[in-house]
């Protein structure tokens, strides 16, 4: 089965922290489910740790190229169909990169890896 990784579920993955729930690591370390990055958690990702807002275990360049090979993660491009239906979305939140995640995981029709509670206001399934 498919799902989409919102960016805290994918760093707390691979940080092995305990504020990942059970049934997220469970079904993250199964290499049987397909699990899917937007290019949206990574620019996340970056622009967080430029900005001094996250630490991260190794440098950008290295760390992710190594983890989504290590877990069998692939990136999902962003495109226009997915920019698209965020116009569409009501704004439960606020939050651009959550928007545009949930946007995907509406368009793509797979459910999204969160502990945001606020995801559950969109029509997408929530893994957690």
């Amino acid at each position: 089965m498919r799902a989409l990784l919102d960016t805290n579920a994918f760093l707390w993955f691979i940080s092995g922290s305990d504020r990942l729930s059970g049934k997220a690591r469970d079904y993250m370390a199964d290499f049987n489910n397909d699990l899917i990055l937007s290019t949206a958690s990574l620019w996340e990702i970056a622009i967080k740790t430029s900005l001094g807002k996250l630490e991260l275990l190794s440098p950008f360049d290295q760390l992710i190229p190594a983890q989504l090979e290590k877990n069998a993660i692939n990136v999902l491009p962003i495109e226009l169909d997915h920019i698209s239906a965020i116009i569409n979305l009501e704004v439960h939140h606020r939050d651009p990169f959550d928007r545009l995640i949930i946007a995907q995981g509406i368009t793509e029709q797979i459910p999204v890896i969160t502990s945001d509670a606020m995801f559950t206001r969109y029509p997408v399934k929530v893994i957690w």
